[in-house]
């Protein structure tokens, strides 16, 4: 299966941005071609409709979206909800983008766990006909911490980034077997 994951944070090596890299390696591991798309790395123009659909980083964005046979959708936890840059990725992809594929929700908060802003991508899966994956990855405080080969610190916060991905790539193998 081909999976973008989708970085909703704008600052570099953001803990967002670390996580959504070892869940891509994870499903690596796992024989699934894995596309982090880095909102830092690409900007997008605030969301708006005619012109800003044709802007060269909406396009890849659009792209990498609809080319997925399943996504994942982090963010860091600002003010109990997700963040504003991909809010505003968000608005660009509707739910031809989303419809019948699995999502799997993650976040980084401030404090030890924040699951407002899981609660807010959930609701905006469901919105865009996504279908949602049961578990979903929150790290907070020290669990944001990542070692120079790009793992987890804390070996229970591996383990449980291991099992949402895990029950993810099957829900998504269901939905993608379904869809063929």
């Amino acid at each position: 299966m081909k999976i973008t994951l989708i970085a909703g944070s704008n600052r570099p090596d953001a803990s967002t941005t670390q996580l959504s890299q070892y869940i891509a390696h994870l499903l690596q591991e796992h024989g699934h071609e894995a596309e982090v798309f880095n909102l830092y790395e690409h900007q997008l123009p605030l969301y708006g409709p005619g012109e800003a659909y044709g802007h060269e980083e909406v396009q890849k964005l659009a792209q990498a979206a609809k080319s997925a046979d399943a996504l994942v959708l982090a963010t860091p936890e600002y003010h109990g909800s997700i963040s504003g840059v991909l809010k505003n990725a968000l608005d660009f992809l509707g739910s031809d983008y989303f419809n019948n594929k699995a999502v799997l929700s993650a976040n980084s908060a401030g404090g030890l766990i924040g699951t407002a802003s899981l609660l807010h991508l959930q609701t905006i899966v469901r919105n865009v006909h996504g279908i949602n994956c049961p578990e979903w990855i929150s790290i907070g405080g020290s669990q944001r911490e990542f070692n120079e080969n790009g793992e987890p610190t804390d070996e229970g916060t591996e383990l449980r980034i291991r099992k949402a991905v895990e029950s993810f790539i099957d829900l998504a193998s269901k939905l993608s077997s379904a869809s063929a």
